[in-house]
């Protein structure tokens, strides 16, 4: 897929609030729908049916599910449909597991269904679920996401918001609900997923705070839009066809009131794509420096500490975020560089740029050490997009001869796997050197034909000058990122 310049702004500035922190999801029935889920048209067919309306001829949801509690004098039947409809165990999309990989701790959702926090706690991430009133003034400890559910939750389908009388009275019962969204959408930046803008909730609070704000105050936020197609229903004829696209024109142009700005696609399918391409560039920041020496060949211990010292000062210095799983004779200088660039100028740089994840020394669990070890530096690549390998040598088990150490080049494989980008610094000998060769030997699949990245990791099979080998390496990682 080629992405259009709208969707390259957009990723663009939604990976910059992922870094600073400051991106929130807004997900709808879309996003669920996509894994199994029914969507309202589908919920409240039967519903529709009882009241002798046909479903495909409604377009106000929430006043249908209204008559049928009037007539009822219940809403316990539409209580029963939503636990039978959402308590099934499904399988999270590729979307629910994007959006729970990258760095995002808000969740707003007026789904009811569970498949959001499930995927968030597959990633082993500690979610915070508010779905009434009373848990919003209760923090969960040690906390990694809060989903607000503000329509509530399956398990409790008796309290779920789904009727006319619920929705206008929302302002009283839910209220420090809206107060909660409303303040995080004026601090952080939204994408909405899988959501129509057809709830009147959301119409609610958006509304006051452009009222309250001004238009030009408020924070900029995104949303996914299909394109009209000619052909699909409701636009089989060539009228329908440019009458429903100049009704989608209308209200895009009227989302910019409440500042939010719609991102078309094709197909629901290059939503995936593109949030693909967002957390790619988002791991791109990330870069996870391998390697380990018991000697430094032809670059002599001195030299080798400096280069990995200022290499990694470099990178910290370029606001990018170092990882290391403190190899030996290498970890020391990774350390040092970067933590004297980081307090070189504090209020520019963050402790937050350098990860260090020490290998564990011995297995005190079911698993051996090499299983723990494989296990574990695939937890680390995982967080990283760019990945450099320097020396790579260890002693023999005897402790007698100098071999290429396999660590380094089980994580070079894993970091291929991962779609990492290698940059093997081949002068420095070792399994770099043969790492060199094989990414070499497969530039194309690696980095596609780019002559630029492939002339600059050709200096790095030879280069013995610490700084041009620096300046090769930084050189290839900004053209990485421009991709």
């Amino acid at each position: 897929m080629e992405f259009t310049q709208e969707q390259n702004l957009f990723i663009n500035e939604f990976v910059k609030k992922l870094r600073n922190g400051n991106a929130a999801i807004f997900s709808g029935a879309g996003l669920s729908v996509a894994a199994g889920f029914v969507n309202w048209k589908q919920l409240l067919k039967d519903i529709a049916i009882e009241l002798e309306l046909d479903i495909d001829k409604e377009l106000d949801l929430i006043s249908l599910a209204q008559y049928h509690v009037n007539t009822k004098r219940s809403k316990s039947q539409l209580n029963k449909k939503i636990l039978e409809e959402f308590i099934e165990d499904v399988e999270p999309t590729e979307n629910h597991r994007i959006l729970s990989r990258l760095p995002i701790n808000t969740f707003w959702t007026t789904n009811y269904d569970t498949l959001l926090e499930d995927t968030l706690k597959n990633f082993n991430k500690i979610v915070d679920v508010k779905h009434e009133v009373k848990q919003l003034s209760n923090t969960r400890h040690k906390r990694d996401a809060v989903v607000y559910k503000m329509h509530g939750d399956v398990d409790h389908s008796s309290d779920a918001i789904i009727t006319k009388d619920q929705y206008e009275k929302y302002y009283i019962t839910h209220g420090p609900f809206i107060t909660a969204l409303s303040g995080d959408l004026i601090t952080k930046t939204f994408l909405f997923i899988g959501f129509s803008f057809t709830d009147p909730n959301l119409d609610y609070i958006l509304s006051r705070i452009r009222v309250n704000f001004g238009e030009d105050n408020n924070n900029h936020h995104y949303c996914f839009l299909r394109k009209i197609k000619f052909g699909e229903k409701g636009c089989e004829s060539k009228a329908d066809f440019e009458y429903q696209t100049r009704k989608q024109v209308l209200m895009i142009d009227d989302l910019k009131r409440f500042s939010v700005n719609a991102i078309l696609v094709e197909e629901y399918q290059d939503i995936t794509t593109i949030l693909s391409k967002i957390e790619t560039r988002y791991k791109r920041n990330s870069i996870f420096i391998s390697g380990s020496a018991e000697e430094y060949g032809e670059w002599g211990r001195l030299r080798a500490m400096k280069l990995i010292h200022k290499l990694s000062a470099k990178l910290i210095a370029k606001n990018y975020r170092v990882v290391n799983g403190f190899g030996w004779g290498i970890g020391s200088a990774v350390i040092n560089g970067a933590l004297e660039q980081i307090y070189s100028n504090p209020k520019k740089y963050s402790e937050d740029q350098l990860v260090m994840k020490p290998f564990p020394q011995f297995a005190t669990g079911e698993k051996d050490l090499p299983e723990l070890w494989q296990d574990y530096r695939t937890k680390m690549i995982s967080l990283t997009g760019i990945s450099i390998y320097c020396f790579g040598n260890k002693f023999d088990k005897k402790g007698k001869y100098i071999i290429n150490a396999d660590g380094v080049k089980a994580e070079f494989e894993i970091a291929l796997k991962q779609g990492c980008m290698p940059i093997p610094l081949g002068s420095t000998g070792y399994i770099s050197n043969v790492l060199w060769k094989i990414v070499m030997d497969k530039f194309e699949d690696i980095y596609g034909k780019n002559k630029e990245i492939e002339e600059e990791i050709k200096v790095l099979e030879k280069e013995q000058n610490a700084e041009k080998v620096i300046q090769s390496v930084v050189r290839i990682i900004d053209k990485v990122n421009q991709n």
